[in-house]
């Protein structure tokens, strides 16, 4: 028994990862933009699917294929910022936005329903299904693949974000839209360079879901949105780092408590963010908003 709950930790911390990479641009797109893109799940799913036809049909290698597939979702989510997002103005912009990102969602999956059925398609390679042997706990390649994907794309974001004349404009937005405005930021490019962003690293992200979830559909999307909504809120709203923290911890705690009762794992998934945002109501790593419109 001792030896499964070290295997399920370190399945959990590295499935993590995973979650991770499908999280950090819905948690990057609420800081910057204050919405909530609810389309995350099927711009996953849709990065997922730009994978499997490079795999399928022009035999790219996955993570090779992220080179074409990433620009790809970056100009996507460049789209989707000015046709659905920028036109809404006013008080009730947050509230509409989720009805633009929902509308998002329906049309992305109408077309991949059209473009590729509604069958289960799966993700493969010479990686996604062997492992390697490290002190007596088996440790699949995706996974780890997926992990290290996972921590330097976090790295990457926070080098954009700190490190650079475009991470300032970011931060600043993010802090106060109006003083950005006043100091001559582009608030409008920004935030649609953010989204794109944010959609971009989906495309990681779904490579990953698509490899490791068993199969996926246009309908998997509702199944994923949940989820990492609730790794964003418990890591923080806005938090890059919450998100990859929140996102071990939790699937962590569902791979350990999967050992006793498969059933009451995906209870406990949510129960702890429910404790978490009791004690902590701004998540792990958020802090209260100082933000001005």
């Amino acid at each position: 028994m001792t030896r499964q709950i070290y295997q399920a930790i370190v399945d959990g911390i590295l499935g993590g990862g995973i979650y991770a990479l499908m999280a950090v641009g819905l948690t990057l797109i609420f800081g910057v933009l204050d919405i909530i893109n609810i389309a995350q799940g099927i711009l996953v799913v849709t990065g997922a699917y730009l994978s499997y036809a490079l795999s399928v049909h022009l035999h790219i290698d996955l993570f090779l294929g992220l080179l074409i597939t990433v620009p790809a979702m970056f100009v996507l989510g460049v789209a989707i910022h000015w046709a659905f997002i920028r036109p809404l103005r006013g008080r009730d912009r947050t509230s509409m936005s989720l009805l633009a990102c929902y509308a998002v969602a329906i049309i992305a999956e109408g077309v991949l329903y059209r473009v590729f059925g509604p069958g289960y398609v799966t993700l493969n390679a010479s990686y996604v299904t062997s492992s390697i042997r490290v002190l007596g706990f088996y440790l699949p390649y995706i996974y780890l693949y997926g992990f290290v994907l996972a921590v330097a794309l976090v790295a990457a974001l926070y080098g954009i974000l700190y490190r650079t004349k475009f991470g300032r404009s970011v931060r600043a937005t993010m802090q106060d839209q109006t003083a950005a405005r006043l100091v001559g930021i582009d608030v409008n490019r920004v935030a649609a360079l953010t989204f794109g962003i944010g959609v971009a690293v989906t495309a990681a992200g779904g490579m990953a879901y698509g490899a490791t979830s068993g199969g996926f559909n246009p309908n998997s999307g509702y199944d994923l949105i949940s989820r990492l909504l609730a790794i964003i809120i418990l890591g923080g709203l806005g938090s890059i780092g919450g998100a990859l923290a929140a996102a071990v911890f939790m699937i962590t705690l569902e791979s350990v408590v999967d050992i006793w009762s498969p059933n009451w794992a995906i209870v406990v998934f949510y129960a702890a963010l429910v404790i978490v945002l009791t004690v902590r109501p701004e998540g792990l790593f958020g802090r209260a908003p100082t933000r001005a419109q």
